[in-house]
């Protein structure tokens, strides 16, 4: 992982959503392409990078946050490992893993 990643979080994190929500196939972070996949059952648009997973809100879910999504909110949920660690809401980064 670049030492700066994880610093720059926020950023590279608000360019995967804006490409992820505009159907992009792949997101280009400092001149690297990282493609956009989708999982196979749920179709969930996801990308891994450095350890991250950075996956869309699936609207089929019973939860607040797929309520949300239903109605057009943009919510993408970052884990790193098993454990959320930041969300974006149409635009908006929340870090939630205090460290």
């Amino acid at each position: 992982m670049p030492v700066d990643f994880e610093l720059n979080l926020k950023g590279y994190a608000l360019k995967i959503a804006d490409a992820l929500f505009s159907n992009q196939s792949e997101v280009i972070l400092e001149g690297s392409h990282y493609p956009i996949k989708k999982f196979k059952t749920s179709q969930l648009r996801y990308l891994d990078l450095y350890g991250f997973r950075f996956v869309e809100q699936n609207p089929a879910k019973d939860s607040k946050w797929a309520q949300m999504a239903r109605i057009g909110k943009k919510i993408l949920w970052i884990f790193r490992g098993n454990t959320y660690y930041a969300r974006i809401i149409d635009g908006n980064f929340i870090l939630l893993k205090k460290e």
